[in-house]
């Protein structure tokens, strides 16, 4: 300090600053914690619920169950996994609940339990939906502290959440492969350790989101003249364009996670191993391209993202049917990283589109990303019975070309003005 300062009483600004840098580094450092810890338990939580089907088989054999009664466990799960989520989104929105988290994945643990022990067809479809129940609550509100814990990096936030939902409902499979197969049903309560994990972590993030309510509430416009004002009539409009692009998106890649395996072994004589080898290639590039999508998203918008991601990705989807092996492989790579990016841009834009209701907007789209999946993979396994799974693949082609839509959607930013009526 110069003498000069301290005859003149007065004290430096280096201190204070470097006293506040270090508040915001210490800041920043527990809410990116915070968006690691949800990743993780949307880890464990995907790959428990991924479970249900992958353990179908073995219910199958077990209790003389056919088709039909295979598709009532599903639609069980999918009814509280998709259909409550947007409920418990609009309530969440009008009264917080920082532990409801923990309490859904109670449900969770309480539905495999219960899939363990099962002895009859009703046991197991209420463990069906108890675990479905877990998934609806957890996904609206981990959405939501996701985003409050997100700086104002929304797209990442739902990147990196969304990743740990992938790399589960890819790892869920495999254990179920080699642990609950060779085992059988009573194993399943093993992985109830896994929603007791994600108990005691969620149980910590909620105490940091009822310290950190006011970060939900959306925050003030700094003027009159920065944004568009949409009518209802737009907002709804513009929704169900969104609706409309991730029906194409999830449609799409339910043809591939669900039947890319027959295709290979059908169209190319390989075998069982090596299929899955390249089934969870294409997995794992839904993982990357759903992370890239959300980082490049936040620098450059995300309707750029949302047109890339669907109608960029046509001429690979057009190319796929007519390949040979190799081409194949490399492709529903490419068609992996490109699709995945779309999921985080298309939430983070439907919940700038409707701030407040960030909880309900979250609900709606994970609600409807399961939904349209599984409606998607039931109407293309139709298709294949009365064709060929290679018709499926020429089919599904075309879905991208929806991604036209995106040209409708309203661009938000920009001088405040009304639009519509």
């Amino acid at each position: 300090m110069s003498e000069n300062a301290l005859a003149a009483g007065t004290v430096p600004a280096e201190p204070a600053q470097a006293a506040t840098d270090d508040a915001a580094a210490a800041d920043e450092t527990t809410t990116f914690a915070i968006i690691l810890s949800l990743s993780f338990c949307h880890l464990l939580n995907d790959m428990m619920q991924s479970m249900v089907p992958a353990i179908y088989p073995i219910l199958k054999e077990r209790y003389l169950l056919d088709f039909a009664q295979i598709g009532m466990i599903t639609l069980a799960f999918q009814v509280t996994a998709s259909l409550l989520q947007p409920m418990v989104g609009l309530v969440t929105d009008r009264r917080p609940m920082p532990y409801s988290l923990a309490a859904g994945m109670g449900f969770t643990l309480v539905g495999l339990v219960l899939m363990s022990v099962a002895s009859s067809y009703p046991v197991i479809l209420m463990a069906a939906a108890l675990i479905g129940i877990g998934s609806s609550v957890f996904h609206p509100e981990a959405s939501r502290v996701a985003r409050m814990a997100s700086g104002g990096r929304h797209g990442f936030a739902q990147s990196l959440f969304q990743v740990g939902g992938n790399t589960g409902s890819a790892v869920g499979p495999l254990l179920a492969a080699f642990v609950v197969v060779p085992r059988g049903q009573s194993s399943i309560v093993w992985f109830s350790a896994a929603a007791l994990v994600a108990m005691i972590v969620l149980t910590a993030v909620g105490s940091w989101y009822r310290r950190n309510r006011h970060l939900a509430k959306p925050k003030p416009r700094k003027s009159a003249g920065e944004a568009v004002v949409l009518s209802r009539g737009r907002v709804l409009f513009a929704v169900a364009i969104l609706v409309a692009l991730l029906f194409s998106k999830n449609v799409y890649s339910a043809s591939l996670s669900s039947y890319y395996t027959f295709y290979l072994i059908h169209k190319f004589g390989l075998t069982v191993q090596a299929a899955q080898v390249a089934l969870f290639a294409f997995l794992g590039a839904l993982v990357l391209g759903t992370l890239a999508g959300g980082w490049i998203g936040d620098r450059i918008g995300r309707i750029p993202v949302i047109w890339f991601s669907i109608l960029g990705v046509l001429p690979f989807t057009l190319a796929l049917p007519h390949v040979g092996l190799h081409a194949t492989l490399a492709l529903s790579i490419v068609i992996g990283l490109i699709m995945a990016s779309a999921f985080s841009a298309i939430l983070v834009y439907a919940q700038d589109l409707m701030p407040g209701k960030v909880g309900m907007v979250a609900g709606l789209f994970f609600g409807f990303s399961f939904g349209l999946g599984g409606l998607g993979a039931a109407a293309l396994g139709e298709i294949a019975d009365m064709t060929s799974i290679e018709t499926v693949y020429q089919i599904v082609a075309f879905l991208p070309l929806m991604g036209l839509l995106t040209a409708l959607l309203p661009k938000i930013g920009g001088p405040r003005r009304r639009v519509g009526r």
